[in-house]
């Protein structure tokens, strides 16, 4: 199992680590230069199409652990409690690749995003196209409803709000992609550890994930010399969501049913920002999709903070909430499942009393 963990995190760091390097080598040849600006925190123009780094490192080594998988001496090679998986990779490779291809129609929309400023309705529609589609293709909760058309329309949402909520992330440098680490490594822990037994179709497609997120993070990590921009915040957000929905779901006959708030608590941090954000935007009655500086990092930087520890404070802050989803499995019961959403809630909790009243604080003083 260690080796398998290895070669996939392995992997999708090194192919993203090379790839992101040579993007922004290129980036200025291609137009790819984030100025800037007032809604901006950067102070130098920066490179962007970091996205295409992580896009490359899960879709190389997806591609090539696929074609060694069809080799029957390569077959052989796996230990015994991997061979008995294959089919059943072989068999789910088809919903696979078409996650890959939804997001990667979503990073390329996002690349042009990113060279044109492009409206948001128009994208807005395309994820809701996307997301369409993957539901079609059986990327849904049934959330243990009998009607299916509930079960579709709640996937559909979770894919809107997590594919949004991970670009509204991307305001800092080394904020969205360490939380794409952190949810993929604890949701891929969740995937080998506490399923009855391990589940490496969702686990290993997280841990290249997290692997290629590393590799960037290397070039992001404050001060960034390059922004993964909205081609690779939306391809991160859709391919969690997705795997969120595969993995929780993954043995509806056995999964005791408040593990399905798993997801909630490991992705608390990202949906508080996305929520907080648009309740702050509509109450000053302003369109939720206009860009501004009222991010949940914006406003731990107004606390007194540093930009970097602004980062690692919403880090750790994930890292909590996720160990809550962890727990989830280790408790029976609604009883048990109730105290740790509690707990995740008074973190929550703990930190809008603090950021509000430096808001409240700085409004008087202004």
């Amino acid at each position: 199992m260690l080796l398998l963990i290895i070669a996939c995190v392995g992997s999708g760091f090194l192919v993203s680590v090379v790839a992101t390097a040579l993007v922004r080598k290129w980036a200025p040849q291609w137009g790819l230069i984030d100025q800037p600006a007032e809604r901006k925190v950067h102070e130098t123009p920066t490179a962007l199409g970091g996205g295409i780094g992580i896009w490359l490192g899960m879709v190389l080594p997806l591609a090539a652990a696929q074609a060694l998988l069809m080799i029957e001496p390569a077959r052989a090679l796996l230990p015994s409690e991997l061979q008995v998986h294959v089919s059943g990779i072989a068999a789910r490779s088809g919903q696979l690749w078409a996650i890959i291809a939804g997001g990667s129609l979503l990073a390329a929309l996002g690349l042009i995003d990113d060279l044109r400023n492009l409206p948001w309705a128009p994208r807005l529609v395309v994820q809701v196209v996307v997301a369409i589609g993957l539901v079609a293709m059986g990327v849904r909760a049934t959330i243990f409803v009998a009607a299916p058309w509930v079960g579709a329309f709640v996937t559909l949402l979770w894919i809107l709000v997590l594919t949004n909520s991970f670009n509204f992330l991307d305001n800092m440098d080394g904020l969205t992609s360490g939380i794409g680490i952190i949810t993929s490594v604890l949701f891929a822990m969740i995937m080998l550890t506490c399923t009855s037994e391990p589940r490496w179709f969702v686990a290993a497609f997280l841990l290249i994930l997290a692997g290629s997120l590393a590799g960037f993070l290397c070039h992001n990590w404050p001060p960034a010399k390059i922004f993964m921009g909205d081609a690779g915040s939306c391809f991160i957000g859709l391919l969690i969501a997705c795997m969120t929905v595969v993995g929780t779901f993954y043995e509806y006959s056995e999964t005791p049913r408040h593990v399905m708030l798993a997801p909630l608590c490991v992705l608390a941090v990202p949906l508080y920002d996305f929520c907080s954000v648009m309740i702050i935007r509509l109450s000053e009655g302003r369109s939720p999709f206009h860009a501004d500086k009222c991010h949940f990092s914006h406003r731990l930087v107004e606390l007194g903070l540093s930009r970097r520890d602004a980062v690692l404070t919403i880090h750790l802050a994930t890292l909590t909430t996720g160990l809550g989803g962890l727990l989830l499995y280790q408790v029976s019961g609604w009883g048990g499942a109730v105290i740790v959403l509690i707990l995740i809630a008074c973190v929550l909790a703990v930190i809008a009393i603090l950021e509000t009243a430096a808001r409240r604080k700085q409004r008087d003083q202004s």
